[in-house]
Protein backbone atom coordinates (compact mmCIF):
# COMPACT_ATOMS: atom_id res chain seq x y z
CA UNK A 1 0.00 0.00 0.00
CA UNK A 2 1.23 3.48 -0.82
CA UNK A 3 0.84 5.81 2.11
CA UNK A 4 2.11 9.27 2.91
CA UNK A 5 3.74 9.93 6.25
CA UNK A 6 1.81 11.75 8.96
CA UNK A 7 4.37 14.55 8.72
CA UNK A 8 3.44 15.12 5.07
CA UNK A 9 -0.22 15.21 6.00
CA UNK A 10 0.58 17.71 8.76
CA UNK A 11 2.66 19.77 6.31
CA UNK A 12 -0.38 20.17 4.05
CA UNK A 13 -2.47 21.26 7.06
CA UNK A 14 0.21 23.79 8.09
CA UNK A 15 0.53 25.20 4.56
CA UNK A 16 -3.24 25.54 4.24
CA UNK A 17 -3.32 27.34 7.59
CA UNK A 18 -0.60 29.72 6.45
CA UNK A 19 -2.60 30.48 3.31
CA UNK A 20 -5.69 31.29 5.38
CA UNK A 21 -3.78 34.02 7.19
CA UNK A 22 -1.99 35.45 4.15
CA UNK A 23 -4.32 38.46 4.09
CA UNK A 24 -3.73 39.41 7.72
CA UNK A 25 -0.53 39.94 9.69
CA UNK A 26 1.46 39.95 6.44
CA UNK A 27 0.77 36.22 6.30
CA UNK A 28 3.10 35.59 9.26
CA UNK A 29 2.10 32.97 11.80
CA UNK A 30 4.02 31.56 14.74
CA UNK A 31 4.59 27.87 15.26
CA UNK A 32 2.57 27.86 18.52
CA UNK A 33 -0.24 29.82 16.82
CA UNK A 34 -0.41 27.33 13.97
CA UNK A 35 -0.40 24.46 16.46
CA UNK A 36 -3.30 25.98 18.38
CA UNK A 37 -5.31 26.66 15.23
CA UNK A 38 -4.74 23.23 13.66
CA UNK A 39 -4.57 20.91 16.66
CA UNK A 40 -1.19 19.58 15.50
CA UNK A 41 1.30 19.41 18.41
CA UNK A 42 3.68 22.39 18.45
CA UNK A 43 6.91 20.34 18.28
CA UNK A 44 5.52 18.64 15.16
CA UNK A 45 4.54 21.99 13.62
CA UNK A 46 8.06 23.31 14.31
CA UNK A 47 9.63 20.22 12.70
CA UNK A 48 7.37 20.51 9.64
CA UNK A 49 8.04 24.25 9.27
CA UNK A 50 11.80 23.66 9.44
CA UNK A 51 11.58 21.13 6.58
CA UNK A 52 9.25 23.37 4.55
CA UNK A 53 11.64 26.27 5.05
CA UNK A 54 14.60 24.17 3.87
CA UNK A 55 12.57 23.33 0.74
CA UNK A 56 11.81 27.04 0.10
CA UNK A 57 8.07 26.62 0.54
CA UNK A 58 7.92 28.91 3.57
CA UNK A 59 10.21 31.58 4.98
CA UNK A 60 10.84 32.38 8.62
CA UNK A 61 10.99 35.88 10.07
CA UNK A 62 12.80 36.55 13.33
CA UNK A 63 11.92 39.11 15.94
CA UNK A 64 8.97 40.23 18.01
CA UNK A 65 6.60 39.92 15.04
CA UNK A 66 8.35 36.88 13.67
CA UNK A 67 6.97 33.62 12.44
CA UNK A 68 6.49 31.85 9.13
CA UNK A 69 4.77 32.77 5.88
CA UNK A 70 4.30 31.16 2.49
CA UNK A 71 6.92 31.98 -0.13
CA UNK A 72 4.46 31.50 -2.98
CA UNK A 73 0.70 31.08 -3.37
CA UNK A 74 -0.96 27.68 -3.06
CA UNK A 75 -1.51 27.72 -6.84
CA UNK A 76 2.26 27.43 -7.22
CA UNK A 77 2.85 24.63 -4.71
CA UNK A 78 2.39 21.09 -6.01
CA UNK A 79 1.60 18.32 -3.57
CA UNK A 80 4.67 16.56 -4.97
CA UNK A 81 6.81 19.46 -3.69
CA UNK A 82 5.38 19.01 -0.19
CA UNK A 83 5.96 15.25 -0.23
CA UNK A 84 9.54 15.73 -1.39
CA UNK A 85 10.17 18.41 1.25
CA UNK A 86 9.04 16.14 4.07
CA UNK A 87 9.71 12.57 2.93
CA UNK A 88 12.45 13.06 0.35
CA UNK A 89 12.38 12.07 -3.32
CA UNK A 90 9.29 10.22 -4.48
CA UNK A 91 10.37 6.65 -5.17
CA UNK A 92 8.30 3.46 -5.07
CA UNK A 93 11.21 1.06 -4.91
CA UNK A 94 14.92 1.22 -4.14
CA UNK A 95 15.79 0.67 -7.80
CA UNK A 96 14.18 3.76 -9.31
CA UNK A 97 16.37 6.49 -10.69
CA UNK A 98 17.60 8.81 -7.95
CA UNK A 99 16.86 6.38 -5.10
CA UNK A 100 18.83 6.97 -1.90
CA UNK A 101 20.07 3.39 -1.57
CA UNK A 102 20.98 0.87 -4.26
CA UNK A 103 19.03 -2.35 -4.72
CA UNK A 104 20.77 -5.54 -3.59
CA UNK A 105 19.63 -7.59 -6.62
CA UNK A 106 20.03 -4.91 -9.26
CA UNK A 107 22.50 -7.00 -11.33
CA UNK A 108 20.01 -9.84 -11.92
CA UNK A 109 16.64 -8.08 -11.61
CA UNK A 110 14.13 -8.77 -14.40
CA UNK A 111 12.21 -5.57 -13.53
CA UNK A 112 15.30 -3.33 -13.60
CA UNK A 113 14.34 0.02 -15.10
CA UNK A 114 10.66 -0.91 -15.41
CA UNK A 115 9.61 0.84 -12.18
CA UNK A 116 10.88 4.15 -13.55
CA UNK A 117 7.78 4.34 -15.78
CA UNK A 118 5.45 3.95 -12.82
CA UNK A 119 7.49 6.27 -10.63
CA UNK A 120 7.57 8.98 -13.32
CA UNK A 121 3.78 8.73 -13.76
CA UNK A 122 3.26 9.18 -10.02
CA UNK A 123 5.68 12.13 -9.91
CA UNK A 124 3.84 13.79 -12.82
CA UNK A 125 0.47 13.21 -11.18
CA UNK A 126 1.60 14.61 -7.83
CA UNK A 127 3.34 17.49 -9.57
CA UNK A 128 0.13 18.38 -11.37
CA UNK A 129 -2.03 18.77 -8.26
CA UNK A 130 -1.64 22.03 -6.37
CA UNK A 131 -2.45 22.79 -2.77
CA UNK A 132 -4.98 25.33 -4.05
CA UNK A 133 -6.85 22.53 -5.80
CA UNK A 134 -6.74 20.44 -2.64
CA UNK A 135 -7.99 23.34 -0.55
CA UNK A 136 -10.79 24.02 -3.04
CA UNK A 137 -11.74 20.34 -3.16
CA UNK A 138 -12.43 20.41 0.58
CA UNK A 139 -15.15 23.04 0.10
CA UNK A 140 -18.47 21.53 -0.96
CA UNK A 141 -19.55 22.90 -4.38
CA UNK A 142 -22.62 24.57 -2.89
CA UNK A 143 -20.38 26.74 -0.68
CA UNK A 144 -17.73 27.72 -3.24
CA UNK A 145 -17.44 31.39 -4.10
CA UNK A 146 -18.84 32.24 -7.51
CA UNK A 147 -17.60 35.68 -8.65
CA UNK A 148 -20.42 35.84 -11.21
CA UNK A 149 -23.06 35.97 -8.46
CA UNK A 150 -23.85 39.15 -6.51
CA UNK A 151 -22.42 39.09 -2.99
CA UNK A 152 -25.77 38.81 -1.15
CA UNK A 153 -27.24 36.12 -3.41
CA UNK A 154 -28.43 33.00 -1.63
CA UNK A 155 -27.01 29.86 -3.24
CA UNK A 156 -29.15 26.77 -2.47
CA UNK A 157 -27.44 23.62 -1.33
CA UNK A 158 -26.79 21.00 -3.96
CA UNK A 159 -29.07 17.98 -3.76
Amino acid sequence: MLRLSKLTDYAVVVLLRLSNTAESCDGVQTSPGIATATGVPEPTVAKVLKALSAANLVVSHRGARGGYRLLRPLDDIAIGDVITAIDGPIALTACVEGAASPCEVQRVCAAKGRWDLVNDAIRRALGGITLAEMADASIPPAFRFDPALPVNTHVPLAK
